[in-house]
């Protein structure tokens, strides 16, 4: 991985903004010509101004695009599921939180008042966010080579550490259920916290009357999938 940051920061640090384009140049290898655009881009939907949500999209892409070009030639004999299987995993939300804190995100996030109170800055959501908003900007402004070599460097430890193309937990527990002749798994949503912003599901996940599990994260699929993951280590 990159340069490690600080990874729990108190909430004076959050207010005393960091020189901004010191850290973007050593934590993206790229000195920003722009500061409004990378500015925009740590900027949170609660924080008044232009916020880092059209960003995110962009990165998100640039990311998918990056990382499928990375594994088509890291892994050529691997066919197509599992190259989809190396994907899924490292595009995750927590993925790029992972990334975002090694990095040192958290001390140069913008947000609001409420969303510092509730917790916003240590929310896998927000952090992951903003990676991927980074990745946008950095797109816009350096081009697809900048982008490239940011990525392949943050996300270098993981790709060259999978020793085999991990199944999500889901699709492991859909093939449990179906080569022991249990009904589908079923996920339900049992509780649901927290504000707008940095909530908070619970999910349960049922075999028929075989077993069950629970988990709660900080999405829906965040929650299912550890729900899974739960059930799964009920089953072996």
């Amino acid at each position: 991985m990159v340069h490690r940051g600080t990874l729990e920061p108190d909430r004076g640090r959050l207010l005393s903004t960091p020189d901004l384009g010191a850290w973007i140049t050593q934590a993206l290898g790229h000195a920003p010509g722009d500061i409004a655009l990378f500015t925009r881009a740590v900027t949170h939907g609660s924080h008044a101004g232009d916020n880092y949500e059209r960003l995110e999209f962009l990165g998100d892409r640039v990311l998918a695009l990056v990382i499928a070009e990375w594994l088509y030639a890291e892994f050529p004999d691997e066919p197509e599921g599992k190259l989809s299987r190396r994907l899924n995993a490292l595009v995750t939300r927590e993925s790029c939180a992972m990334v975002g804190r090694e990095i040192g995100v958290v001390p140069h996030l913008r947000l609001g008042k409420q969303a510092r109170d509730d917790g916003a800055a240590q929310s896998d959501n927000v952090v992951g966010d903003v990676v991927e908003a980074l990745i946008g900007a950095l797109y816009l402004e350096g081009g697809p080579d900048a982008a490239r070599s940011f990525i392949r460097r943050a996300w270098s430890g993981v790709v060259r550490t999978q020793d085999a193309a991990p199944k999500h937990p889901k699709s492991e527990l859909q093939e449990w259920a179906a080569a022991h002749n249990r009904k589908p798994p079923v996920y339900e949503i049992t509780d649901r916290s927290g504000p707008h912003h940095s909530p908070k599901f619970t999910v349960t996940v049922t075999i028929g009357k075989l077993a069950e599990a629970s988990a709660t994260g900080t999405s829906k699929q965040e929650a299912e999938t550890a729900a899974a993951r739960a059930l799964l280590e009920k089953l072996r």
